[in-house]
Parts: structure tokens; sequence; C-alpha cells
């Protein structure tokens, strides 16, 4: 049923990119932060390398997973199968941001197709990925990917998704700082 490796396979690689969905949690040292639990779609993925990932991150109202690499880099992906056959993929790592100055981002954004919406890459180093059955999953028929978050971004423009940013990606909503926030 499940299995358990410390790489990426290409069976695994290859789950991965059929899926139109996936998940990214992360969470604060503090037992009293919040956990969080994003959904991500538009195509925003990519396995850079048997234990690297990365993804593109869009403007939202909350910045959490930048906050909590920042922390303690602990970062989990997960991905389900929505169709046959039934799967679950986690992948288990460390995460860290990267922003448009940092000298990484030249050579990690060449993996993407950029848009004006992307504030930053998370990459995360997998040090373990584990399968499992996935036969509690629903099936259901993917329909396409919403184009809001691209038509939201494009009618702000540059200046105003900046100032959007400023005003509600600095910190968590625990108050911790976001990577965007030590560079304002």
């Amino acid at each position: 049923m499940g299995q358990v490796t410390s790489e990426i396979r290409s069976r695994h690689k290859k789950f991965i990119e059929k899926q139109h969905l996936f998940f990214v949690a992360t969470a604060p040292l503090s037992e009293n932060g919040h956990i969080n639990l994003s959904p991500k779609g538009m195509d925003s993925f990519q396995v850079l390398s048997p234990n690297k990932v990365a993804y593109l991150d869009f403007i939202s109202s909350g910045n959490e997973t930048s906050a909590h690499t920042l922390e303690n880099g602990r970062i989990t992906f997960m991905f389900c199968s929505f169709e046959d056959p039934p799967q679950i993929l986690r992948l288990y790592g460390l995460g860290k941001v990267i922003l448009p100055n940092m000298r990484e981002w030249d050579m990690i954004s060449n993996y993407f197709e950029l848009t004006s919406s992307v504030r930053q890459i998370i990459v995360a180093d997998i040090h373990r990925v584990q399968t499992s059955c996935g036969f509690g999953v629903p099936l259901f028929d993917y329909n396409g990917q919403r184009d809001i978050h691209k038509k939201w971004a494009d009618k702000l423009g540059n200046k105003k998704l900046e100032k959007y940013m400023i005003e509600n990606n600095l910190v968590s909503v625990d108050g911790l700082p976001t990577h965007l926030g030590k560079h304002h």
C-alpha cells in the first residue's frame, strides 16, 4: 500500500506532474501558533531533482509559508489523485523562500512561466517521500484552472500589487515576520 523513500523517484515525479492540485503545510514552532494548510494549483510546482522541489507562490491574502519557513523551515507537500488509480504522495522537507531580488531567482525562475502576481518561489530540500493508498479520496472531474487570480493581478497592476503585499504579506497571522517583511 504505502512506501517511504528518501528521494523523489521517476514514478513519483510522473504522479506529481499529473496532478492539478497540491497542498502545502507549514507550522510555527509555538504550540499556540496556527498551522497553515494551503491548496495550490495553476501549474506552479516543479521537481528540480530527486531531493529538491519548487513552486511559484502567488500574491494572496496571507504569507504563512514564508513566515514559517523563515522561522523553522519545516514544510510538507501533499498530492492526491482524484481519478484512478487512487494514491496520496507526501514530500517532507525544509523550505526556503527565493525573492526576485535574490541571486538564486534567475536560476530557479527559469523552471516556470512567470506572471506579475508571483511574489516569491518556495524551494524545498526533500528528505522523505511517502506514498499511501488514497482509497478514501473521492473521484472528481477536472474542469480546468481558474483565471480569476490573473485577472485580479492584471487589474491591480504592479504598484497596487506591491502596496497589497506591504499591507497583507509582511507578517503571519501569529505576528511572525515573513521574508517580504525582512526586506521592507
